[in-house]
C-alpha cells in the first residue's frame, strides 16, 4: 500500500501553478527531447492517483471505486489508477464511454502494453466495464469512490454527450452531505472535469471533488479547489523542467508518488474507527485450556507476519488492586505487594488482542542471569543504567549510570512454566 510518508504538507501558497499553455509546453518538452514516451507519463499518473486515494481512503471502508475515464490521456490516466487500485485491495469498475482505436489505448484494455514491462491489463484482471447505460441511477448505493478521469488540462469547449449527463450525475453527487458517509467520494484527476483549466469552475456546473491529484505541477484552476484533499502526483519532473519554469514543488517524501498540498483537514477524532472485518468468535470452536488457545494464537500472529507477536503491555496495581521489569520499578513494587497482574497482546494486523490474567512470580537467579545475557548488549546496558519505570533521569546522570553499570542486575520475567502452576484458574478473553 501507499507511504503514510504522503501525508507530508506544503503550504498552497508556496507552490508553483501552471497556465494551460505552460502545461502543454512542458508535456512536450517530457515527450520530445527528454524521452518520456505517453504511456509511461501515464503510467506513473495513474499510479500516482492511485496512491493518493490509499493515503486517505482505506479499502477496508472505500473498496468499491468507479473510474469514469474519458478518450484523452487524462482517461489513460484513470485507466491506470483503476489497475493499480485493484492490487492495492480495491474493487474497481471502469466506464469508458467512448473507446478510442489508437494502439496505447487499445493495449490498456485488452492487452499487455508494450511499453510497460510485466503489467497484467484490466480485463485480464477480470476488472469490468460498466456501459454508461447500465450505470445505476443512484451510484450512492453502489460504488464508494467515483474517480473523474474524463477531462484534463488540454480539453476546452462544452463537454459533449453522454459526459455532459455524467458530469451532472456526479455534480448532484457533490451537494450531498458527506458527514455520514451517504455518497460517494470524489476524486478528480488533475482539472475537475467541467472545469476552465486556468479560471476553474466559472459557470458553477463543475464538478466539486473531494480529492483533487494534480499531476506533474498543479494547474492555475486548482487554486479555486475548496475540498478537503489536494495532492500532487507524478514523480518524474527533471530539474531542467524546474529552472526553465521556475517551479516551486513540494519534495516527495520517502519513496511516496504523491505529496499533500496544504494542510490536513480537521477531523473528528472520536470518528476515528476502523472498520474490523474478522471471523467470528464461537465460544464453541474455543479450546478448553486457555494456554492452548492463546498457543493457537499466537501461532496465527506469527504466521500473518506480525512484527513483534510477542511485545506486550503490562498492567499491575498496587496493594488494593486485583512482564519483565526491574526489581526497583514501581511495577517491580506494586508486584512484590500484590503479584495480580495481566498481560495485553494487541495484534493489529489480525484485528485481534488477548488479555492474559493472573500471578507473577520470580525466576530463578541462574534463568534471570540466563535470560538478561541473551540480549543485545545494548539493551542490557540501557536496562542497567535506568530503572525504566519511574521519574526521567538527567542526562548527565544516565550516561554516568551507562559508564559504571554492572552486567549482574537482578530481571524479572513472566515465566509461562511457572504461571502455569501457580495459577490453575488463569483466566484469558480476547476482543
Amino acid at each position: 500500500m501507499a507511504n503514510r510518508a504522503g501525508f507530508s504538507t506544503q503550504s498552497s501558497d508556496s507552490i508553483s501553478y501552471l497556465s494551460q499553455r505552460e502545461a502543454a509546453e512542458i508535456d512536450e518538452i517530457l515527450m520530445g527531447p527528454l524521452g518520456f514516451s505517453v504511456d509511461q507519463l501515464m503510467e506513473l499518473a495513474g499510479l500516482s492517483v492511485a496512491a493518493a486515494i490509499a493515503e486517505v481512503y482505506r479499502p477496508s471502508e472505500y473498496s468499491r471505486v468507479l473510474a469514469i475515464c474519458g478518450p484523452g490521456n487524462n482517461g489513460g490516466d484513470g485507466l491506470v489508477a483503476a489497475r493499480h487500485l485493484h492490487h492495492f485491495g480495491y474493487t474497481p469498475f471502469i466506464c469508458y464511454p467512448k473507446r478510442t482505436a489508437k494502439p496505447l489505448y487499445t493495449g490498456l484494455v485488452t492487452q499487455k502494453c508494450l511499453h510497460i514491462a510485466d503489467i497484467i491489463q484490466l480485463e485480464s484482471l477480470g476488472v469490468p466495464f460498466v456501459p454508461v447505460e447500465d450505470l445505476p441511477a443512484d451510484l450512492s448505493n453502489v460504488f464508494d469512490i467515483v474517480v473523474d478521469a474524463m477531462f484534463g488540462f488540454s480539453f476546452s469547449g462544452t463537454p459533449r454527450p453522454p459526459f455532459d449527463e455524467l458530469i451532472r450525475r456526479l455534480l448532484s453527487l457533490g451537494n450531498h452531505d458527506k458527514t455520514q458517509k451517504e455518497s460517494p467520494i470524489i476524486v478528480s484527476v488533475d482539472i475537475p472535469s467541467g472545469w476552465h483549466v486556468e479560471e476553474g469552475d466559472t459557470t458553477g456546473e463543475g464538478i466539486k471533488p473531494d480529492m483533487l491529484v494534480s499531476l506533474t505541477a498543479p494547474k492555475l484552476c486548482a487554486k479555486k479547489f475548496c475540498g478537503p484533499h489536494h495532492f500532487l502526483g507524478g514523480r518524474f519532473v527533471p530539474p531542467s523542467i524546474v529552472h526553465k519554469y521556475k517551479l516551486q514543488l513540494p519534495p516527495y517524501p520517502g519513496s511516496s508518488m504523491c505529496v499533500r498540498i496544504g494542510k490536513v483537514p480537521k477531523i473528528d477524532i472520536s470518528a476515528l474507527r476502523e472498520n474490523y472485518i474478522s471471523p467470528e468468535f464461537r465460544e464453541e470452536e474455543v479450546e478448553a485450556d486457555p494456554f492452548d488457545q492463546f498457543r493457537k494464537w499466537f501461532d496465527d500472529a506469527v504466521a500473518a507476519g506480525l512484527k513483534e507477536p510477542n511485545a506486550m503491555a503490562l498492567s499491575t496495581s498496587g496493594k488494593d488492586g486485583k512482564p519483565y521489569t526491574n526489581y526497583e520499578s514501581r511495577k517491580a513494587r506494586e508486584l512484590s505487594e500484590n503479584p495480580c497482574a495481566s498481560l495485553l497482546f494487541y495484534w493489529d494486523g489480525l484485528n485481534r488482542q488477548v488479555r492474559v490474567e493472573g500471578f507473577v512470580q520470580k525466576v530463578s537467579g541462574e534463568e534471570s542471569e540466563q535470560y538478561f545475557h541473551s540480549r543485545p548488549r545494548g539493551s542490557q546496558i540501557g536496562a542497567l543504567a535506568s530503572k525504566q519505570i519511574g521519574v526521567g533521569q538527567s542526562g548527565s546522570l544516565k550516561e554516568a549510570w551507562l559508564t559504571c553499570c554492572s552486567v549482574n542486575h537482578p530481571r524479572t520475567i513472566v515465566h509461562e512454566q511457572s504461571f502455569t502452576e501457580t495459577d490453575q484458574s488463569a483466566k484469558w478473553c480476547a476482543s
